[in-house]
């Protein structure tokens, strides 16, 4: 009960601060609010903190790529060939059933473009797989991590809040969506032990220096992201309201001045694996990197 009440009052202040007063804000047109929702490409450094296996370095490889009419359409595209590689701390160094997870999304403005509250509505269709072919199973039963053949496919519908803090002087985003993996779209070995209903909320701030330079090419000096997601179907026949349903993902972004257009990170995740094959590994770890940061404000 504990839980299910400190979701309600997440779920409560979402809104609550959706609907706060206007303020004068920063240039933010669709195509950055759409590229804060796209995960960034990043590179880890082999010193994580926790249980994940020792690894050389996790990438993520996610260029995006814009389909819009003019620069002010309320509609937009966003192609995204999305790649996550592990390469493994183990002899040769290999590297491991590459998740695959290409994707497209809309985005629609809801709101006038001369308001300082925004609200977005957006929808992505994707698909998840490794590239393999064998079976799923060994033949002692065990999930086949080296070659079992893992693909599902899913749409997200959502919410994307965004406003302009000037006491802060940052800019937020409030993210909620539904994620849906019908189970015709996934494995048959998949049903049953992979949620096919996920819950996604999100808070992002990106703190803008205090000399603010021409509009459209501010870059944020710092940057908190803070992401949980609740598994809400029926898998694995856990309990509805146990904590095993609740993922957790903190990332604290630094963008140096000298450097253009990385900086460093440091993220924090609790929850099941979600690189494809290793879904049923649960994760405590943090980790260390190098992120891209392509938005400017």
């Amino acid at each position: 009960m504990r839980l299910s009440y400190s979701i309600s009052v997440l779920f409560c202040c979402f809104f609550l601060i959706i609907h706060g007063q206007d303020r004068v804000w920063p240039d933010m047109d669709l195509s950055k609010i759409a590229l804060v929702n796209q995960r960034e490409s990043y590179i880890t450094c082999p010193m994580d903190i926790g249980n994940l296996e020792p690894l050389m370095f996790e990438a993520n490889v996610s260029p995006n790529f814009i389909i819009r009419e003019r620069k002010d359409s309320k509609l937009m595209g966003v192609l995204t060939p999305q790649i996550i590689i592990r390469m493994y701390n183990e002899v040769s160094y290999p590297v491991k059933t590459p998740s695959y997870i290409p994707q497209i999304a809309a985005y629609y403005l809801m709101s006038e473009v001369a308001t300082s509250t925004r609200m977005t509505l957006f929808g992505k269709l994707a698909h998840h797989s490794n590239g393999q072919n064998g079976s799923f199973y060994h033949t002692d039963g065990q999930i086949n991590l080296e070659s079992g053949n893992f693909a599902t496919n899913y749409f997200e519908l959502g919410l994307i809040n965004t406003s302009y803090d000037k006491v802060m002087n940052a800019t937020k985003f409030l993210k909620t969506s539904l994620e849906i993996h019908p189970k015709g779209w996934m494995l048959e070995e998949l049903q049953g032990q992979y949620s096919g209903l996920r819950w996604h909320n999100a808070f992002y701030a990106y703190k803008l220096p205090i000399k603010m330079g021409p509009r459209g090419s501010i870059k944020a000096d710092f940057s908190l992201k803070l992401q949980a997601t609740w598994f809400m179907d029926n898998f694995n026949d856990w309990d509805a309201f146990t904590i095993k349903r609740l993922h957790t993902r903190l990332t604290l972004y630094y963008h140096p001045k000298f450097l253009e257009d990385i900086g460093f990170f440091v993220e924090y995740y609790h929850g099941t694996d979600y690189y494809n094959m290793y879904f049923q590994h649960r994760l405590d770890v943090i980790r260390f990197g190098i992120m891209t940061e392509v938005l400017r404000f």
